[in-house]
């Protein structure tokens, strides 16, 4: 997996912004649930009263709780004092408005820019105070207070010594109901305090959440691209090993296994890594983030919940990973085997229907697809229990959380809010244990795949370009020579052909026949370089064709294969698919040589005629011609035929070698036929019989002196005729 990761070097700048955006949006949604608990504690139970140490206070309370304070000048040095003598009559009349009992006595108003170490100084000194002054001005507390006819001292300390019971939770609700009453005292809108303080929040979180949206709008956006990019990087190298293989490696591979490989395999790839990076980065942060802030936050006491919640999650993936595992590694084969069977028929149709065995193709189809839609079928059943048995967990542990908070709220050890971002955290860490769940369960899929990809990249061509390429002998131009070649298939028993010895030369035609099965398309393949020798030398313009560059070997020869391949397009883009640049008269000219303006000009659009794929709307004997006529425009200096004549009726394979005998006057031709009558006139013929050659010379010398090509001429032709 490693490896396919590598192919992203190009987008390390998207990668990087990832990795920001990803960062920037966990500690978004990290912040989040701070947010909501401070809605909760200080937006609806405290009032909008963020802090116990009053805005504002009356100097008749301020003297009480200087009464009752160690720190008088710390206290005062926190605080300004203001009345009506003090203010410019502007100022007076907007802080009445503000502050109304400004019209009967003097106010202390808290000093502006306090460092945040002397804010929760402050906090700390005078929140006892205030619940401590808050209890004495109660009825209860004046009450026992005139009832145990206690002095100053006395009542602090009673009133310390029933805070030091309480907890610290308490004593700051305690600290914000007396500044809460306090506001009321001093005529400030406690009304408007609260919905100011819940809309601020509410703008804050809605800021936070679209900070978020986002990041991780831009993720997903980055993140495809990412992928498609890498799709797109994979599907190339793929395709580009495969144009460099050889016969044998299409044998190893198979097509269909290539077509796989080339589309769902990199699609595989690209799903895991939309995910994977949200997984890699997002998760720990949120993970880890979370549990931190639970810890800070104080809430070590329900942290066990967190532990016995990742730990059912973890169990309920690893148990479904153990039983879906096996059946993703067989996913990938099963495709495999679906296109292979697929492809066959389609392939073979016109067999399938002359041979009437539809119904048991159609069986053979049926088994392969109930196979695949088997495997398919008890990965997401396994997959469809994950998300139920995930949210009983996830909706079993938020009760768990509530049942133990709701005991720490009435007890005042915890507040509601504290308890709902708890819930949230909680969640959070779950869900990023989840996705690196879902994710290890994705990846062994996204590594078969990645392995599959990797096999086709990284193997080695059996046929490649040498280090040392040679450049060709000019003497020797246009010369085709076998020395002593023999050659093996891959995995065969014996060898196809053995001591093949022969020259073609320029402007001779040499002609290879023989029986069914005795080697005349090997020796051909063999001189394009679709397989390589595996004995002997097989040398074009005087270097061996192990020595010659592939590109360069293949642009000196015209190959015509046994059967006709047309590509999707026009009549002209086949034509000239080896010479894009070839002139219309030119095209026209070889298309006259192969004996095709016939049925061209019949047609509707001519040389514009759209031809379907694989040529299926044209006859044999028409893709034929039209493969020839591709061979002849591309003027290369070897024409090779592998019995392209065979489509062709006598009068048009007799006019069309007429026709190319004026075009290859100088030109060295090979073909091999199975009918005499197309090499009663070359130069030389080779005949072979089980891989061998058994006769070398013309018609006339054959005829006297080899037998198997006596017996293959009468099979075809009378005496009267070979004469002739």
């Amino acid at each position: 997996m490693l490896r396919i990761l590598k192919n992203l070097k190009k987008t390390w700048v998207s990668l990087l912004v990832i990795i920001i955006l990803l960062c920037v949006q966990a500690s978004t949604d990290l912040t989040l649930p701070d947010y909501t608990s401070k809605i909760v504690n200080v937006g609806i139970q405290q009032g909008g009263i963020e802090t116990e140490s009053p805005e504002a206070i009356r100097e008749s309370q301020m003297e009480k709780i200087l009464l009752l304070s160690d720190d008088k000048e710390e206290i005062l040095n926190s605080y300004t004092l203001i009345s009506k003598d003090t203010l410019s009559k502007e100022e007076y009349e907007e802080k009445v408005e503000i502050y109304p009992e400004l019209a009967n006595q003097n106010i202390y108003l808290k000093k502006e820019g306090l460092s945040k170490k002397q804010e929760e100084d402050l906090d700390s000194s005078m929140g006892k105070l205030m619940a401590i002054t808050y209890a004495l001005s109660s009825n209860e507390g004046m009450t026992e207070a005139q009832g145990q006819m206690m002095n100053l001292d006395t009542m602090k300390k009673a009133m310390e010594e029933k805070l030091s019971q309480m907890s610290d939770s308490i004593i700051t609700q305690s600290a914000i109901a007396a500044v809460k009453e306090e506001y009321k005292n001093i005529g400030m809108d406690t009304d408007k305090i609260q919905s100011n303080y819940i809309a601020k929040t509410g703008l804050q979180m809605v800021g936070i959440a679209s900070i978020t949206l986002t990041a991780a709008v831009l993720i997903m956006l980055l993140s495809s691209r990412v992928a498609a990019a890498l799709g797109k990087t994979l599907r190339e190298k793929v395709f580009e090993k495969v144009l460099s293989f050889s016969i044998k490696e299409f044998n190893e591979f198979s097509t269909a296994s290539l077509i796989t490989r080339t589309t769902n395999d990199v699609q595989q790839i690209q799903m895991l890594l939309t995910m994977l990076f949200r997984v890699v980065v997002y998760a720990p942060i949120i993970g880890i983030g979370g549990f931190l802030r639970v810890l800070r936050n104080g809430n070590t006491s329900m942290a066990w919940i967190i532990g016995l919640a990742i730990v059912c999650i973890l169990f309920i993936v690893i148990t479904l990973f153990i039983i879906s595992m096996p059946k993703f590694q067989k996913l990938q084969k099963l495709i495999d085997k679906l296109n292979l069977v697929s492809r066959e028929i389609l392939t073979g149709l016109p067999v399938i229907r002359a041979f009437n065995t539809e119904r048991r193709e159609e069986e053979r189809f049926q088994e392969s697809n109930k196979d695949l839609m088997k495997a398919n079928i008890f990965v997401n059943r396994a997959m469809s229990i994950m998300m139920p048995a995930i949210m009983f967990v996830m909706n079993g542990i938020m009760l768990l959380i509530i049942w133990t908070g709701g005991h720490s709220v009435d007890q005042g050890i915890m507040q509601v809010g504290d308890m709902m971002a708890f819930i949230q955290y909680t969640m959070q860490i779950v869900m990023s244990f989840l996705m690196i769940s879902i994710i290890s369960i994705m990846l062994p899929r996204a590594q078969v795949s990645a392995k599959r990809i990797m096999e086709v990249i990284e193997s080695n061509p059996s046929i490649k370009d040498s280090e040392n390429l040679k450049t060709i002998d000019e003497s020797k131009k246009g010369y085709v020579e076998f020395r002593d070649v023999s050659f093996r298939y891959p995995d065969a028993d014996k060898e196809m052909i053995e001591d093949i010895t022969f020259t073609a030369e320029p402007g001779k035609t040499t002609a290879i026949i023989g029986s069914t099965g005795a080697g005349k398309s090997t020796i051909v393949n063999l001189i394009p370089r679709f397989y390589d020798v595996t004995g002997g030398e097989l040398l074009i313009d005087g270097v061996n064709v192990k020595d010659l560059a592939q590109k360069d070997l293949r642009s000196r020869i015209g190959f015509v294969p046994q059967r006709g391949v047309l590509f999707f397009g026009t009549i002209e883009s086949n034509i000239k698919y080896g010479n894009p640049d070839l002139s219309d008269e030119k095209m026209i000219e070889a298309a006259r040589i192969a004996q095709a303006t016939e049925f061209i000009e019949s047609k509707p659009k001519k040389y514009k005629e759209e031809i379907a794929q694989g040529g299926s709307n044209v006859s044999g004997g028409q893709k034929q011609r039209l493969s020839i006529a591709r061979a002849i425009a591309k003027d290369p200096e070897i024409f090779v035929f592998d019995d392209s004549f065979s489509a062709l009726d006598l009068k048009t394979d007799r006019n069309l070698r007429e026709a190319l005998k004026e075009k290859t006057a100088n030109k060295t031709v090979i073909i091999v036929a199975q009918r005499i009558s197309t090499i009663l006139n070359a130069d030389q013929i080779i005949v072979l019989d089980e891989g061998k050659i058994v006769g070398k010379g013309t018609h006339k010398e054959l005829m006297e002196n080899c037998e198997t090509y006596r017996q293959i001429a009468l099979s075809q032709l009378s005496e009267d005729e070979l004469n002739n």
